[in-house]
């Protein structure tokens, strides 16, 4: 089709003319237009949010570290946000425990009714029940990429959107005790991860809380980690999806961000999308040549700062901004 266009519209052209335009044509469509307006994000401070949560420990809930991260995670977006909610709210987990729980919630001009919901999960596993040393099944993990990389995204992009607001309310949503569920190879009826967002999803922070749609973070700080299509971001809001990928895909990180369907993930959005009605997308590094569907450190005492590249974080974060800032 390019080829007959051109040979009607510069027909008296000579054939070297031609073979020249037509390779710079090709190397143009190799390459994707950036024609979005590209917002700075800046990922050495993602980074060093993420660090800041490890720094603290595992952030498991009942713990100490807990307790201090989580008023630390206030303290800034109360720095950040023109509003911020608390959600206290205790939560049973599978072996009966009580686990004191809280969502932490930041909103951007929060009289705006057209509103976009950002959210990762804040608290890290209890157990590295998938770490090659059974010495280790019962320790904590720092959670470095499964959790605090998502939140050191969205806390930079608080940083940034307190001076330089997108025409939607965006609200960041820290959920907690997600990790929390039952060990590998235990299985038992009822919904044991994601506690945070299940408490969250039926108790909203503000009465007939609705946003256009949301976007979840879970595990975005792996160095050259794989989005790929998670499937129940497919099967509830394809429409985001689509709009998320194609501008990772024209700001050039097609190489993190691939347009293929990948596995259902019970995640937080799960629960956004059924029990809040609200349409939510995950994105999430899935690794599809592992025998866990995750990154090898998924879960072990390894997934800490060592293996979180701000390379990755910048481009999730520049992703996320352009998004919301296109709205």
């Amino acid at each position: 089709m390019i080829l007959m266009r051109k040979i009607i519209i510069i027909i008296s052209l000579s054939l070297l003319l031609f073979s020249c335009t037509h390779k710079q044509d090709k190397k143009q469509k190799d390459q994707p237009k950036q024609t979005l307006e590209v917002p700075a994000f800046n990922s050495d401070s993602a980074f060093s949010f993420v660090k800041a949560q490890t720094d603290f420990g595992p952030r498991v809930p009942n713990s100490e570290a807990h307790d201090r991260c989580a008023a630390w995670l206030v303290s800034k977006l109360q720095v950040y946000c023109d509003t911020v909610y608390v959600q206290h709210f205790t939560a049973t987990a599978y072996d009966g425990k009580q686990l004191k729980s809280q969502n932490i919630i930041g909103s951007f001009d929060p009289d705006k009714t057209e509103r976009v919901l950002l959210a990762s999960h804040w608290d890290s596993r209890p157990m590295a029940d998938h770490d090659a040393l059974e010495a280790n099944r019962n320790k904590p993990i720092d959670g470095a990429d499964d959790g605090a990389s998502g939140v050191g995204v969205l806390l930079e992009l608080a940083r940034q959107l307190q001076d330089d607001r997108p025409n939607v309310g965006v609200d960041i949503i820290f959920f907690d005790a997600e990790d929390y569920g039952t060990p590998s190879g235990v299985n038992l009826p009822g919904d044991w991860w994601c506690l945070g967002s299940q408490y969250w999803a039926q108790n909203l922070h503000v009465p007939d809380y609705n946003a256009r749609y949301g976007i979840l973070l879970d595990m975005v700080g792996a160095p050259d980690a794989k989005f790929y299509h998670e499937y129940f971001s497919s099967f509830f809001a394809q429409d985001i999806v689509s709009k998320v990928w194609g501008t990772a895909y024209k700001l050039g990180y097609g190489s993190y961000f691939i347009n293929q369907q990948a596995n259902p993930i019970t995640d937080d959005h799960y629960y956004v999308n059924k029990l809040a009605h609200i349409k939510m997308i995950d994105i999430i590094h899935q690794d599809n040549t592992s025998g866990t569907g995750f990154r090898p450190v998924w879960h072990t005492t390894y997934d800490n700062i060592d293996n979180i590249d701000a390379k990755t974080l910048g481009a999730v974060g520049s992703v996320l901004r352009t998004v919301i800032n296109n709205e």
